[in-house]
């Protein structure tokens, strides 16, 4: 039994990812069970297998899709229990992550496991501290900032009970910095649209969880240094992820008023401060998060397109959205430039980007490509739908995003399945595999000859 239990663990630990893995798989079926109760109905019956498991990988994996209204199909128990998953997930994702950025930063050995021992050279005790202590501060602050807010919105303007207004304001603010985009309202924050006090408080605390720890961490430590220097020396990584943050933000509102101005669905009936206001909204959704102030269903085929884009790309390493990740992307664009000016190293603001990171990155990107056409084919054959819908939700569902063109309730069993696939595997897979790819790269001891295929 000893031996057993030393290669079931030398099993996970040769490999951090597989830990990782097996405990998001735990998670969900531990949700499974809980939400299958009676008590997590409202109607007071056991909900089925298939959707218990929709909702709870939807919200380990911090997407927001669903098959059931949240607000009316669960009880408050049931809300407890996505809340809770919501919670769970987006801290393990973060923490996570960061661990795994640590492992494979370059100051830790290859084969250093996340074990805390202090006697050696690996993952110490004092930074894994640091790390959990680093994120569940900034997950509360954010968090607890944002609910208060809500709630004394909802509460004062809107006439809503105290508890109430407070239940919806942290069950809201909790979704928003998770990039979970669950809702307690049938129409999501569409009630909301002209009310720039809880829109813009829950697109920041998206837009903040789609940062990331380290990047928060990084401006919040570097912020006093500058006081002090008068020089902001942030790294590669955060200066990247917040340029490109702030270009898609306003490439992404610029476009999605652009395409919607005049559309009577959408954004048509809004004057221009409204207009601007869920031009913006929507475009910081796509980071990754599922809340919408407009109809989803109604955008126009470009600005489904455009947004499936913005959901690929997703949010920061080691944040809270899906997707490829920013950074992933604009070594992608950097690569394509040096390329297209004959140049033979690829440089990011006055940085040169070493060749195992634009291996990774193409990996990883084609790989998103490879799942999602994958999986908009077997959807395809098992719906009706139009081509443009089920792109769109399995995109989403690739990208933990949770936008919806509403057809996800309509879906047979095995679709659903299908898209349980894709929220587990998006939200997941870029950071194990390019753990795992680091973890495993090695030096070749000898060089073949060197030939060169026709491209184009």
């Amino acid at each position: 039994m000893d031996e057993r239990v030393r290669r079931l663990r030398r099993f996970f630990t040769a490999h951090p990812a597989r830990t990782v893995v097996v405990a998001f798989a735990v998670a969900v079926l531990a949700g499974t069970g809980l939400l299958a109760l009676p008590v997590a109905a409202s109607h007071g019956g056991a909900t089925d297998f298939v959707t218990s498991l929709f909702t709870s990988t939807s919200a380990v994996c911090v997407t927001g899709l669903a098959v059931v209204d949240t607000g009316s199909h669960w009880s408050r128990f049931g809300e407890g229990v996505i809340l809770g998953l919501v919670q769970m997930g987006g801290f393990g994702i973060m923490t996570m992550a960061s661990l795994l950025a640590l492992l494979v930063s370059g100051k830790l050995r290859l084969r250093m496991q996340l074990t805390a021992q202090a006697e050696t050279k690996s993952l110490g005790i004092g930074e894994t501290r640091r790390v959990l202590l680093g994120v569940a501060g900034t997950t509360a602050v954010v968090e607890l900032t944002v609910a208060a807010v809500l709630a004394l919105r909802f509460g004062l303007h809107y006439d809503r009970p105290p508890g109430e207004a407070a239940y919806h304001g942290l069950f809201n603010a909790v979704s928003a910095f998770n990039n979970a985009g669950f809702g307690l309202y049938p129409t999501n924050l569409t009630p909301y649209q002209h009310d720039h006090w809880v829109t813009l408080p829950v697109a920041a605390a998206v837009v903040l969880g789609g940062l990331g720890f380290p990047v928060i961490l990084e401006v919040l430590r570097h912020r006093g240094r500058r006081r002090r220097t008068g020089r902001r020396s942030w790294s590669l990584h955060t200066r990247l992820t917040l340029f490109t943050t702030a270009l898609l933000l306003a490439v992404g509102t610029a476009v999605i008023c652009l395409l919607e101005w005049s559309n009577d669905g959408t954004l048509g009936p809004l004057d221009t401060r409204d207009k601007l206001l869920n031009g913006f909204f929507t475009s910081a959704m796509t980071r990754t998060a599922g809340f919408n102030t407009i109809d989803t269903g109604a955008l126009e085929p470009a600005t489904l397109l455009f947004t499936c884009m913005l959901m690929f790309i997703g949010g920061s390493s080691a944040g809270t959205a899906g997707g490829i990740k920013i950074t992933t992307f604009a070594v992608l664009a950097a690569a394509i430039v040096a390329e297209v000016r004959g140049e033979r190293q690829s440089v990011i603001m006055g940085r040169r980007l070493a060749p195992h990171v634009l291996r990774q990155a193409l990996t990883v990107a084609l790989l998103g490509v490879g799942l999602v056409i994958g999986g908009t084919m077997v959807l395809l054959t098992l719906t009706d739908e139009a081509f443009d819908a089920v792109l769109f939700e399995a995109v989403s569902a690739f990208g933990t995003v949770g936008l919806s063109t509403g057809i996800t309730p309509d879906l047979s069993t095995s679709a659903r399945l299908v898209l349980i696939l894709l929220m587990f595997v998006g939200r997941l897979g870029p950071v194990t595999l390019v753990s795992a790819l680091a973890l495993r790269e090695r030096t070749r001891r000898y060089q073949l000859p060197e030939e060169r295929p026709i491209i184009g």
